[in-house]
């Protein structure tokens, strides 16, 4: 999701966005769609539905379903719609923090990967519940940057061993990134029945080359980082992180995990 201008160059491009995050954003969503309790028939609002994952994972699994996907980057919008749109599945450009749907629309409201990036997420959240019925319920998931996510956990412990003054970009600084949090902030905004656990996938890298060059394609923070680095930087950034994953040794296969916190709540009748 790009949620506001500020955001519009960390998150502009559908196809690098894939590069980068997209395809673990899709390994990531059937198991967020599977915690929402995601039934065959429901209308679902997918929020910052970026290149289309989640959305996407929603009408595999339940095809009867009726899936909206908000997303302010009119670049994304056109990528998922392309990608993913159909009868059942629809991309509208929008902003989280001031829908313009009715009250009571959905039946699940979900968001994957998008709250840390969204200005105002204590608004986006009311939205969220606004438009979900009584009953119903409202879903998210966001990385754990601070341990659980290894590829950027490993870039960064990296790029702060360079310049310590790089611990401010850290995602790990995130308001929405640790376990508790993302529940705290359910129940502040009065949904019930909350539950929050935390979602694990593996992310498989052919080569050094998959994991590195996926950062030059200047998507998301890490991505704005390495696009503003010199040349000489971005070489010795890129040194640090093969000898990070691979020590001495010759290129291989590399693989990682990451995990994500998600949380449901339900709408108070």
């Amino acid at each position: 999701m790009a949620p506001a201008t500020t955001q519009q160059a960390m998150f502009s491009e559908g196809e690098a966005y894939e590069r980068f995050m997209g395809r673990w954003s899709r390994a990531l969503a059937p198991g967020l769609v599977q915690f929402a309790g995601v039934r065959d028939g429901d209308a679902v609002l997918d929020i910052g539905s970026g290149t289309g994952a989640l959305a996407a994972a929603v009408a595999r699994a339940a095809p009867s379903s009726r899936v909206l996907g908000i997303e302010p980057a009119s670049r994304y919008v056109a990528f998922a719609q392309a990608r993913h749109g159909g009868d059942r599945v629809r991309f509208e450009t929008g902003d989280a923090q001031r829908l313009q749907l009715k009250d009571s629309t959905f039946d699940r409201t979900l968001s994957l990967l998008v709250l840390n990036f969204i200005p105002n997420r204590a608004k986006a959240v009311d939205e969220m519940v606004r438009v979900t019925r009584p009953g119903g319920t409202v879903a998210a998931a966001v990385w754990d940057y601070g341990l659980g996510m290894e590829m950027l956990r490993i870039f960064w412990d990296e790029a702060i061993a360079l310049h310590p003054t790089n611990d401010a970009r850290d995602e790990r600084h995130m308001p929405l990134c640790r376990s508790g949090e993302l529940a705290a902030l359910w129940r502040k905004h009065g949904l019930v029945d909350v539950a929050e656990e935390p979602l694990t996938i593996e992310t498989g890298f052919a080569s050094f080359e998959d994991y590195w060059s996926p950062f030059l394609e200047k998507q998301g923070p890490a991505g704005a980082y390495v696009a503003a680095l010199p040349a000489s930087g971005r070489d010795q950034l890129r040194e640090r992180l093969r000898r990070r994953l691979l020590g001495d040794g010759p290129d291989r296969p590399i693989l990682l995990s990451a995990r994500a916190w998600a949380v449901r709540g339900t709408v108070a009748r």
